[in-house]
């Protein structure tokens, strides 16, 4: 006649077949013979699905799995309206993992998987609603791809590397090419400072650490003009005799 139920647990009452009322937790009083108890666990329950072949919207293969968090929040509803909320809500999960993630890339079962989560606990939660029972959450564990399909990611990754490889390199180039002009305008504005980076470089070189150095370096005509004090220009022919017969 007596029961005593956990703080996690309910009784379900029916009296001659009938629901009568959730009793718990503590001490309750069952009648033997025309009263009967179910017990319930409120407690959070964890689901593991099992592994799902889904092909994706973009024609993959993949295996999934994923696990569902849920608890009975109606222990009326949870034994009265499904015969095993139990294996109810594992089929429920199967199918509901499927139809979604059928409907989605591989790209986006990859890097979405936040999405995908609430969608897929969305969909359970309500439909699992009139079996008193609450989705508290869904998380998708692996995805599981074939040998070729890897592959084809990685030569994609790869590809991708590349890509960004190349653009930095242009980019770097293009800036550099925009510092270099500026500069040669900044030289181009005083011979002299031509003439000081001409030297700087030289001593570059000779400070490298090495014992001996052969250096061939190109010299400017200007720079030896301004040196030896000549202009370079050339008197036009045939007028020195012009100003003799003067």
């Amino acid at each position: 006649m007596f029961r005593i139920l956990r703080e996690y647990e309910r009784g379900v009452i029916f009296l001659l077949g009938r629901f009568y009322k959730v009793k718990g937790p503590g001490l309750i009083i069952v009648v033997p013979v025309i009263q009967q108890i179910v017990r319930v666990d409120l407690r959070t329950l964890v689901m593991d699905v099992p592994t799902q072949d889904v092909i994706s919207r973009d024609n993959v293969s993949v295996r999934v799995n994923a696990v569902i968090y849920f608890r009975v929040v109606d222990p009326e509803r949870a034994i009265i309206h499904v015969e095993n909320y139990l294996e109810a809500t594992s089929q429920l999960s199967q199918t509901t993992l499927r139809s979604v993630l059928g409907q989605h890339e591989l790209d986006d079962m990859l890097a979405g998987r936040e999405k995908l989560n609430a969608d897929i606990q969305q969909i359970l939660d309500k439909q699992t609603d009139a079996w008193g029972i609450k989705v508290a959450n869904v998380e998708i564990k692996h995805v599981d791809l074939d040998e070729s399909m890897i592959r084809a990611i990685a030569k994609q990754a790869e590809a991708e590397r590349s890509r960004r490889a190349k653009v930095i390199h242009a980019s770097g180039e293009l800036e550099a090419s925009e510092k270099l002009l500026g500069a040669a305008k900044r030289l181009a504005e005083q011979p002299q400072a031509l003439q000081l980076r001409y030297m700087q470089t030289l001593t570059e070189i000779a400070g490298s650490g090495q014992s001996s150095h052969t250096i061939v370096f190109p010299l400017p005509i200007d720079m030896i003009n301004q040196w030896t004090g000549t202009s370079g220009a050339k008197a036009p022919s045939g007028s020195g005799a012009d100003e003799d017969r003067q």
